[in-house]
């Protein structure tokens, strides 16, 4: 089977594309592809599809084998691979995904996609639809203890789950403590992804994830897009911030007229290669 690694500003996925190869149990192909010591290692995969809504589908799976609904970084990095890859000649396309349908705007340069604008849709502020276990509308200082600390959250759904908090600073933070236990607590039926946020000034903001189903990585596009949406409700910042990420920066937008959230970012091609395992020799699910 062949494969490209791929990144967004450091989140880093395993792209095949499911026009040329069958794949069998996707769930288990994250989790063996992923291992950073005897895979090739990354977030998880992605798988590039057929779609009769959009121009292209994307499944994707975390590095637990775990199905997510979206991730802003991969769909920049979709953009690229279909459009690098002569499977588009499109500049502006629609992707399917399990968040919706998303549109992405392709900055070309020496016929390569250097950098991917996606409308990332309104976020969802409603508690059943993020989903967290509370009454408020918007979810503003909600309360957890996490381990020996207590932190007040605020709730957003990008298409998927989030809880920011914002902190001092976030160089040297003890993200890995506090995100698993975060994560995983009642309050979030489906899990959650953790947005620690340290605010620079009013257009910027620093920011450290732990994404569920993954753990800390390098970026998240969803993740900056529901800081920001956070970070506005909250009156800390403008509308539209720069996110510092440990794998770089991100410029993210929430328009106020349309309610739209766009994020603007990077998208990097690793490397090509070829996986033998007998676990893909089927059909996509």
């Amino acid at each position: 089977m062949n494969f490209t690694k791929m990144h967004g500003i450091g989140n880093d996925y395993i792209y095949i594309n499911g026009f040329s190869e069958d794949i069998n149990n996707p769930e288990k192909l994250a989790v063996v592809m992923s291992d950073r010591h005897t895979g090739v290692g990354g977030d998880g995969i992605v798988l590039i599809l057929p779609s009769k809504i959009a121009d292209f589908r994307m499944r994707m799976f975390n590095a637990d084998g775990s199905e997510a609904e979206m991730c802003g970084n991969a769909i920049r990095c979709v953009g690229k691979y279909v459009y690098d890859n002569q499977l588009t000649d499109k500049k502006i396309l629609t992707i399917e995904t399990l968040a919706g349908i998303k549109v992405l705007d392709m900055i070309i340069e020496n016929n390569f996609v250097e950098l991917v604008k996606v409308n990332m849709g309104k976020p969802i502020l409603q508690p059943e639809l993020i989903p967290v276990v509370d009454s408020k509308n918007p979810v503003i200082d909600l309360q957890i203890e996490s381990e020996d600390k207590v932190f007040k959250f605020t709730c957003v759904s990008m298409g998927n789950p989030h809880a920011i908090t914002f902190v001092d600073k976030t160089e040297g933070y003890e993200v890995e403590k506090y995100g698993k236990s975060v994560e995983e607590q009642p309050l979030f039926p489906k899990k959650t992804n953790v947005e620690f946020v340290e605010i620079l000034n009013k257009n910027e903001i620093n920011m450290r994830v732990w994404e569920r189903g993954s753990g800390e990585t390098m970026a998240c596009g969803t993740g900056a897009c529901a800081a920001l949406v956070a970070c506005v409700l909250n009156g800390v910042t403008e509308r539209e911030v720069t996110v510092h990420l440990l794998g770089g920066d991100l410029q993210v937008r929430w328009d106020k007229e349309t309610n739209n959230v766009f994020m603007t970012g990077a998208a990097t091609t690793v490397f090509n290669g070829v996986w033998f395992d007998p676990i893909i020799k089927s059909e996509i699910v």
